[in-house]
């Protein structure tokens, strides 16, 4: 089957795009809104840009429901920071209660019975139970179109670590095994990590400078 993006509907579109890129790494993302209101929402659209300066994003879209942006999305744009909390799957019940739809006045933090604890650089609050945090400052926003199913891509410079020891080895390795990550697939799946396997990549074949 071939398809021209444009002829079908965005929402098959959409779900052919989740099912094909699979498994996705989840950001769960705390924010703060200029008054201070705690905002808490995973994002699937996450990833890993690079170690230096060591920068994550993630990319929130445009609701369809009523087609605004996203709480998480216009409280970065006012203060500048997020935090990106990991998680394994004893927390993921707890994940997908705050993946609701809710106005800007509900705390998802007490809406999951999740208790917060401070960040040490930025003022959003972390997911207490967490193991990993990333405390980020924002670089800068790119926004791809304004519609519903548009979305921006939210760039930030990790400032702070949080690492528990529960999950770290030899000081720099994440222990899959403690940590328990899972990822993100199509509709209402989602994978644990079960049968984990290794492969040795090449070597470089380029000179170092």
């Amino acid at each position: 089957m071939e398809i021209a993006p444009d002829s079908i509907p965005r929402a098959s579109l959409y779900k052919i795009l989740i099912g094909s890129v699979v498994p996705r790494p989840i950001g769960w993302i705390s924010t703060i809104n200029a008054s201070g209101q705690p905002n808490l929402a995973p994002f699937s659209f996450f990833n890993v840009v690079c170690p230096k300066p060591p920068t994550v994003l993630f990319c929130p879209m445009i609701r369809g429901t009523d087609g605004n942006t996203k709480d998480t999305l216009n409280n970065v744009r006012v203060t500048g920071e997020f935090v990106v909390n990991i998680f394994g799957e004893d927390l993921a019940a707890e994940m997908i209660a705050t993946s609701v739809e809710v106005t800007q006045e509900v705390n998802e933090f007490e809406l999951a019975e999740l208790e917060s604890a401070p960040s040490t650089v930025v003022k959003p609050p972390r997911v207490a139970r967490s193991p990993i945090h990333f405390e980020c400052q924002l670089t800068q926003v790119v926004e791809i179109g304004n519609n519903p199913g548009c979305g921006s891509v939210v760039i930030g410079e990790i400032v702070h670590l949080h690492v528990d020891e529960r999950v770290l080895f030899d000081g720099d390795k994440i222990d899959l095994a403690a940590l328990k990550p899972i990822g993100r697939l199509a509709g209402s799946a989602y994978v644990r990590m079960t049968d984990l396997f290794e492969m040795e990549r090449p070597k470089s074949q380029i000179s170092k400078k």
